[in-house]
C-alpha cells in the first residue's frame, strides 16, 4: 500500500521530496529533467490508472485529499509514498491548476525495437518531426480510437510521455504500441520492405485523394509530417503514394491532428 504523506502546507511546496512535480509550465526545463531522471507524469485519474495497467512503476503521488478515497485501489498496488496537500499548495508547486486533483510520476520503461512495434500491424502511423504536444497527444488518440495498430515517430518528434500530450491523448500513449526510428533516412524503404505501402499526406502535384490511395492496400503506414512545412522532400519522395484529403476552394490544408484523423478514418474503412 502506498505510504500516505500529509505534508505541511506551508513547507510543501519547497520539500524537495516534490521535486518531480515543479515547473511543469517550462516545457524545456521538464524536458531535460524529465530525461535526466528517466520519468514522466501523468495527471488525472484515468490517465495514472492507465500508466499503471500499462506497467510503468511509480514513483510517487501528488494528489489532494478529495482523491484518496478514488484512487484507493491504486494506492493500494504500490508501496510509492503520496504526497497530500491542499489544491491550492499543488498549484503553487507545479506551476498550474491542477483541475483534475491528482499527479502521478511515474518510470519511463525502454522503447521496443522497431521491428516488435510492426508485428502483426496492419495499420500504422508515421510522424515526421511533428513537435507540438498537443497534436501528438490528438494523434495518439486517433490512432486508438480509430484501430491502427502501431505510431512511429521520427526522432524530433514531441515526447509522447510528455504530460501534456498523456493528457490530450487521454492516455491511449499506454495502450498503442510505439517506438521511435533509429534511422530517420531510411524509415520509409525499411517499412515497404516489410510490406507496408507508404502513403504520404501532402500537397504535391500527384498526390491523390485519401480513399484512393488507401483503397485496396493490406498493410499501410499512413505519414505526416510537420505543422509547418509538411513532410520532406526526401520523406515525400520515398513514399510509394502520395495523398491529399481534397478541400473546398481557398483553404489548402488542416492541422496535423485533424488531417490525421480524417485519414485515419478513411484508412480503417479500406
Amino acid at each position: 500500500m502506498a505510504r500516505i504523506e500529509h505534508l505541511d502546507d506551508l513547507a510543501g511546496v519547497d520539500d524537495d521530496r516534490l521535486a518531480d512535480y515543479r515547473d511543469l509550465r517550462d516545457v524545456e526545463l521538464r524536458k531535460h529533467l524529465e530525461a535526466e531522471h528517466g520519468l514522466f507524469l501523468a495527471e488525472g485519474e484515468k490517465v495514472v490508472r492507465r500508466a499503471i495497467e500499462a506497467g510503468h512503476p511509480v514513483r510517487s503521488f501528488l494528489m489532494a485529499p478529495r482523491w484518496l478515497d478514488g484512487l484507493a485501489d491504486v494506492l493500494d498496488t504500490t508501496d510509492a509514498p503520496c504526497f497530500v496537500l491542499p489544491e491550492r499548495v499543488i498549484e503553487e508547486v507545479t506551476g498550474f491548476h491542477v483541475h483534475r486533483g491528482a499527479l502521478a510520476s511515474l518510470e519511463r520503461t525502454p522503447l521496443p525495437a522497431v521491428a516488435d512495434v510492426l508485428d502483426d500491424a496492419r495499420s500504422v502511423l508515421v510522424l515526421e518531426d511533428i513537435v507540438d504536444h498537443t497534436n501528438v497527444g490528438a494523434i495518439f488518440r486517433c490512432a486508438a480510437g480509430l484501430g491502427f495498430d502501431a505510431v512511429l515517430l521520427a526522432p524530433r518528434c514531441a515526447d509522447p510521455l510528455y504530460r501534456r500530450a498523456v493528457k490530450v491523448a487521454m492516455g491511449t500513449v499506454f495502450s498503442v504500441p510505439w517506438t521511435r526510428l533509429p534511422d530517420w533516412a531510411g524509415a520509409l524503404p525499411m517499412l515497404s520492405a516489410a510490406g507496408f505501402t507508404t502513403v504520404a499526406l501532402t500537397l504535391a502535384d500527384d498526390a491523390v485523394p485519401v480513399e484512393d490511395a488507401v483503397a485496396g492496400v493490406d498493410k499501410v503506414a499512413l505519414v505526416l509530417g510537420s505543422e509547418g512545412h509538411g513532410l520532406s522532400a526526401r520523406w515525400q519522395q520515398a513514399a510509394d503514394r502520395r495523398a491529399v484529403i481534397p478541400m473546398a476552394a481557398g483553404v489548402d490544408s488542416l492541422n496535423v491532428a485533424a488531417a490525421s484523423a480524417i485519414a485515419c478514418y478513411v484508412t480503417a474503412r479500406r
